[in-house]
């Protein structure tokens, strides 16, 4: 059963309707997971599926094949990450770093893909809408001057017309030079799309988080270790100063940076904190490590989320370019994203696994 949402205001003076549908949010807040990216947004519109009917394609993307073994899911700083669980997991071969925007642009290009960002909106899906106001467009972070709390996340975030993954943070902007940044303002089903047609699938949750942490740690903060720094310097794309209001940019980016620019895991994986959220295929429900099986758990058959228990999410993995301390500390080991399969934004990509 599809949701049904009024559209989130195309234009900024539209903004202040949103809010009206966000019943019982700010009594939900427990902590930031659904706040430090779009995860709470509800979707654009209903659904659309595609029938991924393309000729197989191949891209250029080197893949770590991951040894299987067993491992303690899980983390005991977040309520939805617990209880700490031994799984087993079998070999797969893992994409090096997050699908860059040139690997994107190929697909496009090779299967003329429209992605959900890029769709028409159905007037239909919006009753009380002006249907010229229905404009295909995604969510961008931008930062605002001063900020009255952190409860109200819209206060940061924008709806742009003409914001998709060409043009992630809205029409003036470009990917003419990142085509080595990750892909962003992708669905669920824009992944899942690519990722069919390259021959490969979303990673579970359960592969996510064993390929993190690399067979090296297990109680640690980060999952490269228990030290934010090392040597000094930055071990991820992560946001530096107030957020979110001023960002220093110590690791030098200030959005997305070019894949491999930070360096790699254990295992020779690339990103697995910071920089974009990563898709998985896992429906999410906070509840779901009470009773995931031990070997190559798969997640829930359905999506539940009590902060917003009408609208199907997703997990997402591995925190973005905006996780902080101060906000959003779900880029750390363990911890578990959540999105909204039909709400792309500009710090939520993927990357892809393949069965062995």
């Amino acid at each position: 059963m599809f949701s049904r949402f009024i559209l989130l205001a195309v234009l900024i003076c539209m903004m202040a309707c949103q809010s009206e549908t966000k019943t019982g949010h700010n009594e939900t807040v427990e902590d930031s997971v659904a706040l430090c990216h779009m995860g709470a947004i509800p979707s654009r519109f209903v659904q659309k599926t595609d029938s991924f009917s393309y000729a197989p394609g191949q891209d250029d993307m080197r893949m770590v094949r991951i040894e299987g073994g067993t491992f303690q899911m899980g983390s005991s700083n977040f309520d939805d990450a617990q209880p700490i669980h031994e799984v087993k997991v079998s070999s797969f071969y893992m994409d090096e770093h997050e699908v860059t925007n040139a690997q994107f642009k190929t697909f496009v290009e090779a299967t003329g893909y429209v992605t959900v960002a890029e769709q028409p909106l159905d007037p239909k899906e919006f009753p009380g809408v002006d249907p010229a106001m229905l404009v295909p467009g995604s969510a961008v972070f931008a930062a605002p001057k001063e900020v009255q709390g952190l409860n109200n996340y819209m206060q940061w975030w924008q709806y742009i017309p003409g914001a998709n993954w060409r043009h992630p943070d809205g029409p003036n902007s470009s990917i003419a030079d990142k085509g080595s940044h990750p892909v962003t303002q992708l669905a669920y089903q824009d992944a899942e799309a690519y990722a069919k047609w390259v021959g490969k699938r979303l990673p579970t949750e359960a592969e996510w988080e064993y390929a993190a942490k690399a067979g090296k740690h297990q109680d640690e903060t980060y999952y490269w270790g228990s030290e934010k720094k090392e040597d000094g310097k930055w071990l991820a794309n992560i946001y530096q100063g107030d957020f979110p209001t001023r960002n220093t940019k110590e690791d030098g980016f200030e959005t997305t940076a070019p894949v491999k620019s930070f360096p790699p895991n254990a295992y020779g994986l690339y990103d697995m904190e910071g920089n974009v959220w990563e898709w998985c295929a896992d429906f999410y429900r906070p509840d779901y490590y009470a009773n995931s099986p031990k070997a190559n758990p798969k997640g829930p058959t359905d999506s539940y989320d009590p902060q917003e228990p009408g609208l199907v999410k997703r997990v997402q993995r591995g925190g973005s370019f905006l996780c902080n301390d101060q906000y959003c500390e779900r880029y750390k080991a363990g911890s578990r994203g959540k999105g909204e399969i039909n709400s792309p934004t500009n710090n939520v990509g993927f990357r892809c696994v393949k069965d062995i």
